[in-house]
C-alpha cells in the first residue's frame, strides 16, 4: 500500500497546522475539515500539491479533494494531526457558523426542486405576457389553467419543502410532508379565519404586536397567519420534528414505534409550531413594518433603501408579510402605495446578477440554472434565483441586495407609487401609470430605477464576484495514427447513460475528479467494469474504487448523498483487496428503498487518474457495447 504520510504532513501544514483543525471527516473523494480560521489555509499551495485534485469551500467546510484513495490519506492525516480516526460520516458533528448553517440548510432543501421551481416561475411570467399581449383575457379558462400551473408550486411550497426539509434533517419524509400540508390547511390561515367572524379577543391592543385571536388550545391563544408560500416556518418545524422523532424512537418500544412515533412527532412539533414558531414570524413581520414606517416619517429615501435592500432577506425569512397589509391598505384607502414599492428594483437587480454570473462562470451546471432563473426573474419571480443560485454563492446575494438598496433609495426619494395591484417585473410598469392624470412621469421613474438596478447588479457582479470553478483544460486530441493502444471500460450498472454534467455534485459534473459518465440505474446491481483489484470499499458501501490490472482507476459512486444512509439498503458481495473480473457482481442495492428515502440514484462513474492517459472517450453515450474508451 502506498504511503501517504508525506502528503498528509503537507496538507496539515498548509491548512494552518493541527491547532487550526476543529474536526475532520471524509466522504468518498474529499477530506472535509472544520477549521478555526480558514484564512490560515493556503488555497493555492494545496490546489497545486501533488496528490490533491482541488480545494472547495461549502457550508462551513474546507474540503480537500483527493480522489478515491482518500481513506488512506485520511488515516495518515489523522495520525499526523493526532485526530481520532473512526468517524466516517459525510457530515461534520460540530456546529457551523450560523450564516453558513443557514445557507447550507436552505440551499440543500431547495436543491431537489430547483428545476420545477424555475419552471413554475417561467409559467407565471408566460401567463403575465399572454395577458399583457391580449392573447386571452383575465379570468378566462386559459388564464385560470396557466395561473394554476404557475402558482401551485408557490402556494403549496410548505408541502414540498416539508418533504425536502425532512430529508435534510433526517426526519421521515412523509412526516415532513404532512407538516407542510398542515401549514397550508385552510382553517389555519389567518385570512380564512378572519372572514369567519369576529375574533374571540385581541392580544396586545394598540401595540405593534396587536393580534386578533380566532382559535385557542386549552385557553392558549393560537396566533394564526397565512403560511402558504412561506419558507422558514416549515423548515423550523421540520427541524424541531426531527429532534422529537429521534427522542421518541429512543423511548418507545419497537412494537409501538410504527404508530406512536409519527403521531407524537406531529402532535408536538405542530402544536409548538402553531403556538410559538408562527407567532414569532408574525411578530417579526410587525416589527419590520413598524420600523419601516418610523424611518419613512423622517426620510423616505432611507426607508426606500431599507425596503429595497432588505426585501429579499425578508422574503427568505417570511418576514415580508408585515409590510404587505400596509401595501394593500394604502392602495385601498389612498389609491396608491409608496411604502412597499421600493422593493420593485430588486427583481431587476437579481436578474442582472444572475446574467453576469452566467457570463463569468465556467460551471456548466450553473450556466444551465442561470438561464431559467434569469427569465423568471425578469418577470418578477426571483425565488429560483435566490434559493438556487445567489444564496449558495453568498456574495452575489449580497451584491443584489446592495444594488436593490441603492435603487430603493432612489425610488423613495422620487416617491415612486403603484396605483393598482398588478404584475411583477416588467409587467409591473403599467401599474405605475397615474389613473387620475394619465401621467407617465411616475412610470418613467420606475423604468429608470429598473435600468439602474440592472446596471448596478451586473457591474457589481462582474467586478466583485470571483468564480471559484476550476477550469478543466483538455489537451488537444492526438492524431489517429498515434492511437497505439486503447482499453474498453464496461458499464458497471444497467441503465440510461448520461453525461457527467447531469450530476448535481460539481466535483463530478465539472470533471474535477476525472472524466467519465453517469448512469440512471434500471437494476440495483453493480458489476465490475474491468479485471482488477478492489482498492476502496467505502464503509457505507455506496462507493467502490477499482484499479484495473493495467492501472486504470475507476470510481463508482452509487447515488447522490447516499453516504447518509450509512450502508442501509446496500449489500456488498466483495471486500477491499479482492481480485475481481469484468462482469462480476460487486454490490447490490435496493433501488425503491433508496428512492423512497429521498435520494437520487444517479451514479457517476469516473476515471480518477484521467491525467495519466491521452484521452478518456465517453463512448457510452452512443455505443451500448462500450462505456468508456481509454486511449494510452
Amino acid at each position: 500500500m502506498k504511503d501517504y504520510k508525506q502528503l498528509a504532513m503537507e496538507i496539515v501544514k498548509h491548512i494552518g497546522g493541527k491547532e487550526n483543525i476543529i474536526s475532520l471527516t471524509h466522504c468518498v473523494t474529499r477530506l472535509r475539515f472544520q477549521l478555526k480560521d480558514e484564512s490560515k489555509a493556503d488555497d493555492e499551495i494545496l490546489k497545486n500539491m501533488d496528490g490533491v485534485v482541488t480545494v472547495m469551500k461549502s457550508g462551513g467546510q474546507y474540503q480537500v479533494v483527493i480522489g478515491n484513495h482518500v481513506p488512506m490519506v485520511y488515516a495518515d492525516v489523522c495520525e499526523v494531526a493526532q485526530i481520532h480516526a473512526g468517524d466516517h460520516t459525510d457530515q461534520p458533528k460540530v456546529k457551523k457558523k450560523p450564516f453558513d448553517m443557514l445557507v447550507d440548510t436552505v440551499s440543500g432543501i431547495f436543491q431537489p426542486i430547483l428545476s420545477v421551481l424555475s419552471a413554475a416561475g417561467m409559467m407565471k411570467g408566460l401567463n403575465a405576457l399572454c395577458l399583457a399581449m391580449g392573447w386571452y383575457s383575465a379570468g378566462s379558462g386559459a388564464d385560470v389553467l396557466m395561473t394554476t400551473i404557475g402558482d401551485a408550486m408557490f402556494m403549496f411550497l410548505p408541502v414540498i419543502l416539508g418533504y425536502t426539509s425532512a430529508i435534510k434533517f433526517g426526519l421521515k419524509p412523509f412526516v415532513g410532508l404532512v407538516i407542510g400540508a398542515a401549514l397550508c390547511y385552510p382553517a389555519i390561515q389567518a385570512s380564512t379565519l378572519a372572514g369567519a367572524g369576529e375574533p374571540l379577543y385581541t392580544l396586545f391592543t394598540g401595540s405593534i404586536f396587536e393580534s386578533p385571536v380566532y382559535l385557542t388550545l386549552f385557553n392558549i391563544p393560537i396566533i394564526t397567519m397565512d403560511y402558504t408560500s412561506t419558507v422558514i416556518p416549515v423548515i423550523l418545524i421540520c427541524y424541531l420534528a426531527s429532534k422529537v422523532e429521534k427522542g421518541f424512537n429512543k423511548i418507545i418500544p419497537d412494537l409501538l414505534k410504527f404508530f406512536f412515533v409519527p403521531m407524537f412527532t406531529l402532535l408536538i412539533s405542530l402544536v409548538i409550531g402553531f403556538i410559538l414558531i408562527g407567532p414569532i414570524a408574525t411578530y417579526g413581520s410587525n416589527i419590520i413594518a413598524s420600523g419601516i414606517m418610523q424611518v419613512r416619517s423622517f426620510s423616505p429615501m432611507i426607508a426606500g433603501a431599507l425596503v429595497g435592500g432588505l426585501w429579499q432577506i425578508l422574503v427568505v425569512f417570511g418576514l415580508h408579510w408585515g409590510i404587505i397589509p400596509i401595501y394593500i391598505n394604502n392602495i385601498a384607502t389612498l389609491g396608491f402605495d409608496n411604502v412597499m414599492l421600493p422593493f420593485f428594483g430588486g427583481s431587476f437587480a437579481t436578474t442582472a446578477v444572475v446574467v453576469a454570473m452566467m457570463i463569468k462562470t465556467k460551471d456548466k451546471k450553473l450556466k444551465q440554472l442561470c438561464i431559467p432563473a434569469s427569465i423568471s426573474g425578469f418577470f418578477g419571480v426571483t425565488e429560483p434565483a435566490i434559493y438556487g443560485i445567489l444564496l449558495p454563492k453568498k456574495k452575489p446575494f449580497m451584491l443584489s441586495c446592495i444594488a436593490a438598496a441603492l435603487v430603493g433609495g432612489f425610488y423613495g426619494l422620487f416617491n415612486l407609487r403603484e396605483f393598482a395591484m398588478g404584475g411583477l417585473g416588467i409587467f409591473g410598469f403599467t401599474t405605475l401609470i397615474d389613473p387620475v392624470t394619465n401621467s407617465f412621469d411616475n412610470m418613467y421613474v420606475g423604468i429608470i430605477g429598473a435600468v439602474a438596478a440592472m446596471i448596478l447588479g451586473f457591474v457589481f457582479t462582474m467586478l466583485f464576484w470571483k468564480d471559484d470553478t476550476k477550469e478543466v483544460v483538455v489537451e488537444a486530441s492526438v492524431k489517429p495514427t498515434e492511437l497505439l493502444n486503447k482499453e474498453i471500460i464496461l458499464a458497471p450498472i444497467k441503465g440510461v447513460v448520461l453525461p457527467l454534467s447531469k450530476v448535481e455534485d460539481c466535483a463530478f459534473s465539472q470533471g474535477i475528479l476525472g472524466k467519465g459518465l453517469a448512469i440512471e440505474p434500471e437494476k440495483g446491481e453493480v458489476v465490475s467494469p474491468v479485471n482488477g483489484t478492489i482498492t476502496t470499499l467505502f464503509p457505507t458501501y455506496h462507493a467502490i474504487g477499482i484499479t484495473s490490472d493495467s492501472g486504470i482507476e475507476v470510481l463508482i459512486h452509487v447515488g447522490m448523498d447516499t453516504v447518509q444512509l450509512e450502508g442501509k439498503y446496500f449489500h456488498p458481495c466483495i471486500k477491499q483487496g479482492d481480485q475481481v473480473h469484468a462482469g462480476q457482481t460487486l454490490l447490490t442495492f435496493e433501488m425503491d428503498q433508496i428512492k423512497n428515502a429521498g435520494y437520487s440514484l444517479l451514479t457517476p462513474v469516473v476515471i480518477t487518474n484521467t491525467a495519466d492517459y491521452l484521452d478518456v472517450m465517453e463512448t457510452g453515450l452512443e455505443n451500448k457495447e462500450e462505456f468508456l474508451t481509454i486511449i494510452r
